[in-house]
């Protein structure tokens, strides 16, 4: 029986844990050669461990250096998987320059540095697929605290949308997926940082509609459909997996 992304390239940026050590996972059972990337060499290995099948490289894709050293040496790519991600904490007037820099340096400037490399091999291959993670935080909806978290995250979206327009002759796919908030090592760390961690789950939870935070691989989920082929037909596309949070 064929599986869903067999013999695909794929690579994984984030790859190390949370909704991209997931996806890199998923996308390995359908079949793909995944190529996973991530700046953290601990969690790196413990998916190599886990998976050996798997290609692991440590990559900081917030380094236009680092970035054009390792995509140099790829040659077929059928999917990027955009998945690094920062949530800085605050609202406007507790963001600072640096703080703003940071957060579009590895929210949004990571995925424009990647796309750029990989971009021109899709365009000699014909065919690609580009995804990209946001986040309901962006221009879907405004949540208190997350100021420039939410203005990283609605440029990525204005950025699929454009790379969407610009190669959907050469056959290009590229869709941002948004999701709500979901229970990974990233939250844990979050609420952990609270004054009060047991009263910041309740209120991470209290405001979603299901009742519950999402799962790493609900998002690996939307992320299969997007790198096969059952997807063809959509491009520019922001998907909302957010537990009802935009209703």
């Amino acid at each position: 029986m064929s599986k869903r992304l067999e013999n695909k390239n794929i690579i994984v940026t984030a790859a190390g844990q949370g909704i991209g050590r997931a996806t890199a996972i998923a996308f390995y059972n359908e079949g793909a050669n995944v190529f996973a990337t991530d700046i953290n060499e601990k969690t790196l290995k413990s998916l190599k461990d886990e998976f050996p099948k798997i290609d692991v490289f440590k990559l900081d894709s917030a380094n236009k250096k680092e970035v054009e050293s390792y995509c140099k040496h790829m040659r077929k790519i059928d999917v990027l998987f955009n998945a690094v991600g920062f949530v800085h904490h605050g609202t406007i007037l507790d963001c600072e320059e640096k703080d703003w820099d940071f957060s579009f340096n590895v929210n949004i400037k990571s995925m424009y540095f990647m796309c750029k490399e990989i971009i021109p091999k899709m365009v000699e291959q014909k065919k690609g697929s580009i995804i990209n993670i946001s986040s309901i935080a962006s221009s879907i909806k405004g949540l208190p605290f997350r100021f420039v978290y939410g203005a990283s995250k609605a440029a990525i979206i204005g950025l699929t949308k454009s790379i969407a327009a610009d190669y959907v002759k050469q056959n290009i796919r590229c869709n941002a997926i948004a999701p709500g908030t979901v229970h990974t090592p990233s939250w844990e760390g979050r609420v952990s940082a609270s004054s009060d961690p047991i009263q910041a789950k309740k209120d991470f939870i209290a405001r979603q509609p299901m009742g519950r935070l999402g799962t790493p691989e609900e998002i690996a989920a939307i992320a299969i459909y997007l790198a096969s082929d059952e997807s063809l037909f959509a491009t520019g596309n922001t998907f909302s997996v957010d537990g009802g949070m935009t209703i």
